[in-house]
């Protein structure tokens, strides 16, 4: 990227005074460096306000100079030349004697010298435990689409993860069970799911690292192959180009309807297809078509053959809506399985803009192989007993998915199909040595050759403490097994140091999120899941579910976000020390996210970074802005150095964006999702806000006889998509702490089993831009709640502002509070209203969460109405108003978030009821007056079918805009 050369000021902060300079001659040697600094970004092309020396610190006793300069600083790409160079032009500006001292530059807490492509860290304390073993291939996948490169976190390690237990059969009472028991509304076989798949898979992912986990990781209950086997056109297709395709030499992958006997092997069943690999522009490929019968987010799997011949560079794209991704498969390893490449959001029905694409183009001679491509987790189709498990394959235990994926019966069927619960344990470490086999890592083994170097599980445990204290985590490893030896070669004691630094992260990162935590111990004892790996492995039992105040801590969604992220920067930290690589952690998700028109079809993009207070390094270098136009997927991004974006956009089509922080360690989760919108024309803008940020578990019964979950009154809100729910809790009897089954404490039914639910997935404002948008006659922008709390974004440009809240309340319980109307937002409001600005407000708890005095008041003079207490259960899901009859959506379902509450909102003088409830209650109030205001009881976007919301927004516009 090309930038604008300007003369940097650089800001110098002083430190401590120099024993042996004064200060004035400190600050002459650091403005010294900040000029020569300043000089060599210049000819670097460099530019940052944010540049400057944060101190100059001398230890004369150990002869060492020590530089720190501030964050920005590693955003530069550095070799071992320039590093030298660097350092030699530092040490000039030091006078003597000191410009003999060793130098340290040190930035993002990093020494310099660690921030090159290739830098290695000294082996001082004998972390560097793999020696001269080393993958220096191409990975197993490679998203080569993606706008940025990894060079700090896991690009090319191989890892594999699972979330303890699952559904299974059991032998002895003849029936589908759960390995764990229902307690305080979930199982472990679930609760485990809800930290790996939405947390700690993705963050490794972002990361760079390829991660295979022995249990389906897909929450999608529809599933889709496409196979040359049994796939008709336009389904399968063949185009032959440059290479024809013919059969592969070996057996593959064929569905049949129906269900699989124990033993039977899909990728035994049928064939492949292969052909020679070009370097032409003229290609042959074949595509995979399927037909969905729901639109949303499917995992998509590729299978192959691994041959004496294959290439590692086979080309697959993936077309989601519209958007091609790119992605390169290494065909020498992990033949005649399911190989992972990434979930997408695909069109309901049978497109080619939704489809997968491989092509025989490729750097290296050889053949390309291609077999079936699967679309979506599905349902469990392994039958035991007579019958399947009538559950996602995703909530089964591994033992099923094993064989669903190929593996060979020694894998999953070691007790000969007649101990389901001891083959789930042993298929989980064994799926993992049968694809790492062969691989450097596990070289004397038979396996797929995937260069798997690490294994964690990850469980919860049993256990409670009668005094209310926590239980916490425990970690295991197995050190005396195969005479201390793993495949390799190399000591098990690497696995008892990978238990150690998991158990010392919780240790270091969790207190700043939840205040305190329990340690409890590290095992090393002779558990399958520890002993059975051929690399270093461990388990982590994250907690207790047993035990109330851990399951208080363990239902929050920023606990889980905060536990995997502790979990994936120890297994960072030890990957690449183990290498003797220095790691760089991925940044957090920036904030204060905002749009705003700057000229007629141009949209400005503002954010800002957040900083990791634990993490130096986490420092975001850059930003990735991906953009969705229509109903087009979105693009795989634009990196960006500094924290705005300008787009042109074009007239009649709303735009949708994410942005993510990047840095040499990895990518951040992204930010919420925000519209703009241009009507032709149109002389009025509105502004629609972001309010819903709400993320909690479900409403606490928490006192001195009773403890527990009440669904019933507010099931939470889950980032996304969650499995988690296993039914409602029926014992909340304190009395009863520790008995198992329906006479203790936490004991909970089935009701919810199987059943996914869709929480906060943070696209509300792109629902009501749409809505916005259908009245042709407005323009529409968007920014978050912090945007406007902090005087970020201008009101008064704006005709209307658009107030979404969804299910945005304070929770006494939760550990980040999600107030409706803080102090801030009730400012600005205030203010907006004064000016003659119109109000659009929804949301469930609008009124109930606000109950103190100058809160009622400022529903009362602002919004012109007053709470009224009642039971918000019984209301129905009908609602009537301007108009019309509609429903919303008040059950929880895994499409989208329920308002399973609703306020009942009465006018004040001045005021209208705007809508009723099916009991006839008054569920929105308007007012129009010196200026104007719409308020809901319930979330706008709840409103079902979208035409019917459509037309609500626009009969409010009408109202309230004139």
């Amino acid at each position: 990227m090309r930038r604008k050369i300007v003369t940097l000021g650089l800001t110098l902060i002083l430190s401590a005074p120099l024993v042996a300079f004064m200060p004035s001659e400190n600050m002459s040697v650091k403005k010294s460096i900040g000029n020569y600094l300043m000089k060599y970004c210049i000819e670097k092309k460099f530019l940052s306000d944010k540049l400057y020396v944060e101190g100059l610190k001398f230890d004369h006793d150990a002869g060492i100079i020590t530089l720190s300069i501030s964050n920005d600083f590693a955003e530069l790409e550095f070799t071992s030349k320039d590093i030298k160079k660097l350092t030699k032009g530092i040490k000039k500006l030091i006078p003597a004697p000191y410009n003999k001292y060793q130098l340290s530059i040190l930035t993002c807490g990093m020494p310099l010298q660690y921030l090159a492509e290739a830098a290695v860290i000294p082996d001082n304390d004998g972390h560097r435990f793999w020696g001269d073993i080393e993958y220096k291939d191409k990975p197993w996948t490679v998203n080569a689409s993606r706008p940025f490169s990894i060079s700090h976190g896991l690009c090319n390690r191989h890892l594999t993860v699972w979330a303890s237990h699952g559904r299974y059969y059991d032998w002895d009472k003849g029936l589908w069970k759960w390995q764990r028991p229902n307690l305080f509304g979930t199982t472990e076989d679930l609760f485990t799911q809800t930290i790996v798949v939405p947390y700690l898979i993705p963050m490794l992912q972002n990361a760079g690292a390829v991660v295979f986990t022995p249990r389906e990781r897909d929450w999608q209950t529809d599933e889709q192959i496409v196979d040359n086997d049994v796939s008709p056109r336009p389904a399968y297709l063949e185009e032959n180009v440059k290479g024809n395709w013919e059969k592969a030499p070996e057996k593959g992958f064929a569905f049949h309807a129906g269900t699989y006997e124990n033993g039977d092997n899909p990728f035994m069943a049928g064939t492949a297809r292969m052909t020679k690999t070009t370097k032409s522009k003229n290609y042959s490929f074949i595509s995979y078509q399927p037909t969905l019968a729901n639109e949303g987010k499917y995992a998509v799997y590729v299978s192959y053959q691994s041959l004496d011949n294959s290439v590692p560079d086979a080309e697959y794209v993936v077309y989601n809506k519209g958007k091609a991704t790119r992605f390169t498969v290494n065909q020498t390893m992990g033949g005649s399985t399911w190989v992972y490449l990434g979930t997408f959001d695909f069109d309901k029905g049978s497109s080619r803009e939704n489809r997968v694409v491989i092509t025989n183009r490729s750097k290296y001679n050889g053949v390309v192989t291609a077999d079936a491509v699967r679309f979506g987790g599905g349902m469990g189709n392994i039958e035991r007993g007579g019958a399947v498990s009538g559950y996602p394959r995703c909530l089964e235990g591994a033992r099923y998915y094993a064989q669903w994926a190929g593996a060979p019966a020694s894998v999953y069927n070691g007790r000969l199909g007649q101990n389901d619960y001891a083959d789930d344990i042993n298929a989980r470490p064994n799926m993992s040595n049968w694809l790492g086999g062969g691989s450097c890592f596990a070289p004397s083994i038979e396996g797929k050759k995937v260069p798997i170097e690490l294994a964690l599980a990850v469980h919860s445990d049993a256990g409670f403490d009668q005094g209310g204290g926590l239980v916490g985590s425990l970690a295991i490893c197995t050190t005396d097994f195969n005479e201390g030896k793993l495949n390799s070669g190399i000591s098990r004691l690497t696995s008892k140091e990978f238990a150690q630094r998991l158990l010392d992260g919780l240790d270091r990162d969790l207190p700043a999120t939840v205040g305190k935590w329990a340690r409890r111990y590290l095992w090393d004892k002779n558990y399958s899941e520890t002993r059975t790996p051929e690399v270093p492995s461990a388990i982590i039992e994250t907690l207790s579910h047993q035990n109330f105040p851990d399951m208080l801590l363990g239902q929050d969604p920023h606990f889980k976000f905060a536990m995997a992220r502790s979990l994936y920067k120890s297994i960072a930290r030890f990957v690449n020390e183990g290498h003797g690589r220095p790691t760089f952690i991925q940044p957090l998700t920036p904030h204060a996210f905002s749009l705003g028109f700057t000229a007629e079809n141009t949209v400005r993009l503002k954010w800002q970074a957040t900083e990791d207070t634990l993490e130096p390094t986490a420092h975001p270098t850059a930003y990735v802005v991906y953009t969705a136009m229509g109903n087009s997927g979105y693009d795989n991004g634009t990196v960006v150095r500094q924290p705005s974006y300008d787009i042109s956009i074009t007239p009649g089509v709303q735009y949708n964006f994410k942005v993510t922080a990047i840095n040499r360690g990895g990518e951040s989760f992204p930010t919420e999702e925000l519209s703009a919108y241009r009507q032709e024309g149109a002389t009025k803008t509105v502004l629609v806000v972001n309010g819903f940020e709400r993320l909690s578990g479900p409403a606490v019964i928490n006192n001195e006889i009773q403890q527990g979950f009440d669904l019933d009154k507010d099931p939470g809100v889950s980032y996304g998509l969650t499995a988690g729910w296993n039914g409602w809790q029926q014992n909340f009897d304190t009395a009863q702490m520790g008995i198992e089954g329906p006479a203790g404490l936490g004991y909970s039914g089935d009701e919810l089993a199987g059943h996914f639910i869709m929480g906060n997935d943070f696209s509300a404002v792109k629902t009501h831009t749409e809505a916005i948008a259908s009245a042709r006659k407005y323009n529409a922008v968007s920014c978050s709640l912090q945007a406007i709390e902090t005087d970020r974004v201008d009101l008064s440009a704006y005709q209307a502002i658009d107030i979404v809240l969804g299910l945005q309340k304070d929770d006494v319980h939760a550990l980040q509070h999600h107030k409706t109307f803080t102090k801030a937002l009730q400012r600005r409001l205030r203010d907006y209203a004064r000016r003659q600005g119109s109000l659009i407000v929804s949301g469930s708890y609008v009124g109930s969460d606000m109950q103190n005095d100058d809160e009622r008041l400022f529903l009362k003079d602002v919004l012109k109405l007053r709470y009224e207490p009642s039971d918000s259960t019984v209301k129905g899901d009908t609602i009537n108003g301007l108009g019309m009859s509609f429903d919303i959506c008040r059950h929880l379902n895994p499409h989208h978030y329920a308002a399973t509450s609703v306020d009942r909102l009465v006018p004040t003088a001045g005021a209208i009821c705007a809508m009723l409830y099916a009991d006839g209650t008054s569920a929105a109030v308007g007012y129009q007056g010196d200026y104007n205001a719409f308020t809901m009881g319930f979330p706008l976007e709840c409103i079902t079918p979208p035409e019917i919301r459509n037309t609500i927004m626009r009969g409010i516009l009408n109202y309230i805009i004139k």
